[in-house]
């Protein structure tokens, strides 16, 4: 049968594809990031290194988007959010083990630095639209990053039916265009391979997400 011409177009894939490439994506970082422990990565990054400050400050990062996506997994009754809310969620949590093994095997700590301080050396003086002087507090690094306020964290928390849906979207959407930026600075600024080609697929996968969390929206009827 030839589809009408009147039909609607449909922008995005059926779900089943677009978790199966997304966790995909993520199953490639995750084992990229192990064999970068098993010491087949040719450098060993310093302690002021963008891969080091890359490797802290999206911890942070993610450590806030699992807490997020769990959140409306528990409550949220759309399937299509609640399937992408769990990928999320696992996705970013083996990410952040692979970033915390980077930093074992480097010999580094955990924590080191003001968030962001590193992506001030990337060239022209400015790091994807990150000034040069690192944000001035942690609240205001936050900011930059896409992260949430705790404010915004309490509401969604509050937030029940179509109201926090919506309210995920939006927060989730900002929070992966900040990580985008971190992303593209370490590719940039970074030179350990297996860092590099995480950092790369990280990329990929925030952005597709952004796509599919704005067509929830739309369908969702959300106001942002």
């Amino acid at each position: 049968m030839t589809p009408s011409d009147d039909a609607p177009v449909r922008t995005l894939p059926p779900w089943w594809a677009v978790l199966l490439v997304v966790i995909a994506i993520a199953a490639s970082a995750f084992a990229i990031g192990r064999f970068s422990t098993f010491g087949i990565a040719p450098t060993t990054p310093a302690d002021t290194s963008p891969e080091a400050g890359f490797a802290r400050d999206m911890q942070v990062h993610h450590a806030q988007a699992i807490d997020m996506a769990m959140t409306i997994y528990r409550k949220t009754d759309d399937a299509d959010l609640r399937a992408l809310a769990y990928d999320i969620a696992t996705g970013q949590a083996e990410q952040k083990g692979v970033m915390y093994g980077w930093l074992t095997q480097w010999g580094l700590s955990q924590a080191g630095g003001p968030l962001m301080a590193w992506m001030a050396e990337a060239p022209g003086g400015h790091a994807h639209g990150v000034a040069t002087a690192a944000p001035s507090s942690p609240e205001e690094a936050q900011e930059a990053m896409g992260m949430a306020s705790a404010a915004e964290l309490g509401e969604l928390s509050q937030a029940t039916g179509r109201a926090a849906d919506c309210q995920f979207l939006t927060l989730m959407i900002r929070h992966h265009e900040g990580a985008i930026p971190m992303a593209s600075a370490v590719i940039d600024l970074g030179s350990e391979p297996g860092v590099l080609a995480v950092a790369e697929r990280m990329r990929t996968a925030q952005q597709f997400e952004i796509d599919a969390m704005t067509s929830m929206q739309q369908r969702l009827g959300c106001s942002n």
